[in-house]
């Protein structure tokens, strides 16, 4: 039995692939288009406080991701 995790999950140093999305088509097209596509490795670099931004590295390019679009992100278990 697979169980895929959030995004949001994922601690600060750690790095896990991206399994899939479920986002809407415009939100899905913005994270595959910033490198976020299954199959893609992903490493949290910060987390924001309280309910902060995420920092994140997905091959050679950095983002900040609010929480709620990064809870849209599937990681592989």
């Amino acid at each position: 039995m697979r169980t895929d995790r959030p995004l949001t999950d994922l601690r600060p140093g750690a790095t896990a692939v991206v399994a899939s999305l479920t986002a809407d088509p415009g939100l899905r097209q913005r994270l595959e288009a910033l490198g976020l596509r299954p199959g893609q490795p992903v490493q949290m670099l910060r987390r924001g406080w309280w309910s902060g931004p995420l920092h994140v590295r997905v091959g050679m390019t950095e983002l900040m991701m609010r929480r709620r679009d990064a809870a849209c992100v599937a990681l592989a278990a």
